[in-house]
């Protein structure tokens, strides 16, 4: 035994070395370098993929935030210009009942619920202690559920420790101890109990800083807040929670987080989401450590005044996407008593009530029966116009989804500012303190100096390295931490290194597709980052493993968007094709697509991944079409525009689907059903028959019950790959 060679061995490596000439040292260098060179070359073309993928995944999660807030912004329009007779109005109008969240809650109803004894979880014992909330990490772990009596309890506890907490929170370091802060987790539960693994659990030692955006995407966003909310009333001077942009029930009604509640919980969700409904409203806006590093979700912008940020009342805001009333149009709502409590002119906003325009007149004085209670249905081509007129005196008033032309469009502005009740007038201190919530909410830094409204998200603002230099200047702070956006390595600085941006949800987009991170902070105030890949299998893969698994998944949702705007696609390429050839030069199409799709993508670096074989550098579009994007549904459609709107709109229906099923059965009427499509192309300005309508409905209701289950819709309609797009990882 021994670690020598056997005498085989020894014989064949003399054997070797008589067979084996010298290589010159010039030639190893030259070799090494060649070497060395290629391998640069590959991991640059890696890194440029990476980064389109990226890109690919950023411009459509931005886009949809865009639908978002127009699709609220249409239903906020409906709320004040339509009559309560109205059935649109009525179908949307649960949603807008913010200042009876309180009265429709009953706070001590947790009591009445009984825990089974064959109830197997956590049981949890209030005041909460460590112990408590120790036992939810693991029970949660390992995939238990909490019952819902103590979902309940827990929520009403934390609701009562949050609404009694300052805007901003001021926290302090000390030499014994740093501060722990973290970024977006979106329910990512892995990324939490990894950070809670290499960092130790919240404690009077360990104390964090949650910079929002803790729900939604994810599958685990409610055992993330109860975990979150437990810790809190342990530790409640060393954990700290900031508001996220998805801290929303609006926002939660697209991206996942209310059919997450009701799923997990059939009985009582309706009854737990009113109460989130309410906590986010109490979440404070920022944190502040040592007075010199200031913690916030989204950003700032050239008007943030954190003296004024301190002293609003911020439950108010229980949709930050809501703007508030002006003091104008309240005191236009102004009402005797000697009104009839059924004027269809007039609504309940808590226990008072207010004037209701209707868009049949111009002013708040009609009398109930000069109002003619209107439908969308009679009204989509009278609307159009109004519609679009609301929504820019929105986007003028808080900066959402307004482009940088339209806010210098004097013509527009002079045209609103003279109609007395189009809201042209100088905002009023609510809406200021409103603006001032939405930048810090939804905002990103740009490079360049100044702020314009941020067009790509469709909320909050753009800010440069100017406003961050002054606002950081005006408040004696030395750095600005915030979330809101998913980057690569899970934290980026920008703006002179003054602001920081840390995000804690690894593999957000795809597995592979980003770390998370977190940062440990000192009394220097000097950040220090840990990152971390959650996903086991995402450490087990090479580079190019994961940049080809991540770039297949997002030109997947690309080839979607693209077969969702079919039509439109054709039409942009005709512009090029004036003989009607059916084929473009390859850079037309890049710039059709960018015209239509409006992603900002690399398109001409996207085309041999999009673009199959091409004769004499010309593409053949519409058999591009055919080769792109095979279609598989289970119904029978006769109306293409249908079918291309529902792609083109999935989230949106989703979103309004979710809205009208009041009682969260999951089952909506065919006639509620009939009401949504009516909502959508009202909201679209498109003209989809009641037949098509009508077919849909018909073709979709299986079962022949008469009711439509939303979760069956969503999935009745299906894109499959093709070939094209499953290249492998060496052809690039």
């Amino acid at each position: 035994m021994g670690c020598g060679f056997a005498k085989s061995d020894q014989a064949q490596l003399k054997q070797l070395n008589r067979g084996t000439s010298i290589v010159p040292a010039a030639t190893a260098m030259r070799a090494a370098l060649l070497i060395q060179r290629w391998y640069r070359q590959y991991v640059a073309r890696l890194e440029m993929r990476r980064r389109c993928t990226w890109n690919i995944f950023q411009s459509i999660e931005y886009a949809g935030e865009q639908d978002q807030i127009k699709l609220y912004n249409f239903f906020g329009y409906l709320m004040d210009h339509f009559t309560p007779a109205s059935s649109e109005r009525n179908l949307i109008s649960h949603i807008f009942r913010e200042h009876d969240i309180g009265r429709d809650v009953e706070w001590e109803s947790y009591k009445s619920i009984e825990v089974p004894e064959l109830y197997s979880g956590p049981h949890l014992s209030f005041p909460m202690t460590f112990s408590n909330a120790a036992e939810l990490v693991e029970a949660f772990k390992n995939k238990q559920q909490l019952h819902s009596r103590y979902v309940l309890q827990l929520l009403v506890e934390s609701w009562r420790r949050l609404r009694i907490l300052p805007n901003i929170s001021q926290i302090s370091t000390c030499h014994s101890k740093e501060i722990t802060i973290c970024g977006d987790l979106h329910g990512h539960l892995e990324d939490l109990l990894l950070v809670f693994y290499k960092n130790g659990l919240p404690s009077s030692e360990r104390p964090y800083v949650f910079n929002g955006d803790y729900v939604d995407r994810g599958k685990d966003s409610l055992e993330i807040l109860l975990i979150l909310f437990s810790f809190l009333l342990v530790y409640p001077n060393d954990v700290h929670l900031n508001r996220g942009n998805h801290e929303d029930h609006i926002v939660n009604l697209r991206y996942g987080f209310t059919k997450e509640v009701l799923g997990k919980y059939k009985l009582h969700g309706k009854k737990i989401l009113k109460l989130l409904q309410k906590i986010f409203s109490w979440l404070p806006l920022a944190t502040v450590i040592d007075h010199k590093v200031l913690v916030l979700h989204g950003g700032i912008s050239d008007t943030t005044d954190l003296h004024l940020l301190s002293r609003v009342d911020r439950h108010k805001y229980v949709s930050a996407l809501r703007p508030p009333k002006s003091k104008k149009q309240m005191r236009s709502g102004l009402i005797g008593s000697d009104l009839e409590d059924n004027d269809p002119t007039y609504e309940f906003v808590g226990s008072s009530r207010r004037r209701v325009r209707s868009l049949t007149h111009t002013t708040y004085t009609v009398t109930r029966h000069e109002a003619p209670r209107r439908s969308l249905q009679v009204q989509t081509t009278r609307v159009t116009y109004s519609v679009e007129e609301e929504l820019k005196k929105r986007r003028r008033q808080a900066g959402l989804s307004q482009s940088y032309r339209d806010l210098h469009n004097s013509t527009m502005n002079s045209d609103l500012d003279s109609d007395p009740d189009s809201g042209g007038e100088l905002l009023d201190s609510n809406e200021d303190e409103w603006k001032q919530i939405v930048d810090l909410l939804w905002s990103d830094p740009m490079p360049q100096d100044g702020c314009i409204p941020n067009d790509v998200r469709g909320g909050g603002c753009y800010w440069g390295p100017n406003v961050t230099e002054e606002v950081l200047r005006r408040h004696n702070l030395t750095l600005l931490i915030r979330s809101h956006e998913c980057k690569q390595e899970g934290y980026e600085f920008c703006h002179n290194r003054k602001v920081l941006t840390i995000f804690s949800a690894s593999n957000y987009y795809e597995v592979g597709s980003n770390r998370g991170a977190y940062i440990r902070m000192g009394p220097d105030l000097v950040p220090h980052f840990i990152q971390y890949q959650a996903n086991r299998s995402t450490r087990e893969l090479t580079l190019r493993q994961s940049v080809g698994q991540t770039e297949r998944s997002a030109l997947k949702a690309l080839r979607e968007k693209l077969f969702a705007h079919k039509s439109e696609l054709v039409s942009a390429f005709q512009v090029y094709d004036p003989e009607h050839k059916g084929r473009i030069s390859l850079g037309n199409w890049a710039s059709a697509m960018e015209a239509v799709l409006k992603l900002g993508l690399p398109w001409r670096m996207l085309r041999s991944q999009l673009v199959g074989e091409t004769v004499d550098g010309m593409l053949d579009y519409q058999l591009w079409f055919r080769e792109l994007s095979i279609t598989e549904h289970k119904t029978e459609l006769s109306n293409a525009n249908l079918l291309e709107t529902m792609y083109k709109n999935h989230s949106n229906l989703e979103t309004i689907f979710r809205i009208i099923d009041t009682d969260n059965s999951g089952l909506i009427s065919l006639e509620e059903f009939r009401q949504t499509w009516k909502l959508l192309s009202t909201h679209l300005q498109t003209d989809i028959s009641d037949k098509a309508i009508s077919d849909l409905a018909v073709s979709i209701d299986f079962n022949k019950d008469g009711s439509i289950d939303i979760n069956e819709f969503m999935e009745a309609f299906r894109l499959v790959g093709g070939d094209l797009l499953q290249h492998e990882d060496d052809v690039h």
